[in-house]
Parts: structure tokens; sequence; C-alpha cells
């Protein structure tokens, strides 16, 4: 992990700010916003990788089906002599 900082300035509304306050009294604010942020991203690459293979299914449906029907008399044969 880089350990790197850059500053940043950030305008928050006035309600967010005492609530920060409130929840977390004279903390490290910067490490804070910097968990909070770095769980917010993590759940938007999960909802768009979900996205992508939700899609991607979507479209191998097709295909996939018409392999699963091009060896289902194959499976069937097999079965039929066990």
């Amino acid at each position: 992990m880089n350990n790197t900082y850059q500053r940043v300035n950030v305008t928050l509304p006035t309600e967010t700010i005492r609530r920060l306050r409130e929840v977390y009294p004279g903390g490290n604010r910067s490490q804070l916003i910097n968990l909070a942020l770095r769980r917010y991203l993590d759940d938007e690459q999960r909802a768009l990788l979900r996205k992508q293979l939700e899609e991607g299914y979507k479209r191998n449906r097709v295909s996939a089906r018409e392999l699963a029907d091009e060896w289902l008399p194959l499976e069937e044969e097999v079965w039929r002599k066990e």
C-alpha cells in the first residue's frame, strides 16, 4: 500500500459535520474519512463486478443452453447404459 498522502479540501453539509463531531469527537478525521471512503469504493466496485457478471450470464445463457441441448442425447445414452 502506498503511504504517501495528498491533502484535499472537501465541503460537507453542516449537519454532517455536526454528526461527525458528535460521533467521532477529537479523533483523526482523515483516518475515519479514508476508511469510510475505502469501504464505499469497495462496495461500489463489488456492485459493478456483480452487474458485469449478471450481464455476461444473460448474454451467454442462450449459447450455454444450446451447448447443454447439444450434449443431452449423449448424456441420456450414458445414463441408459448404466
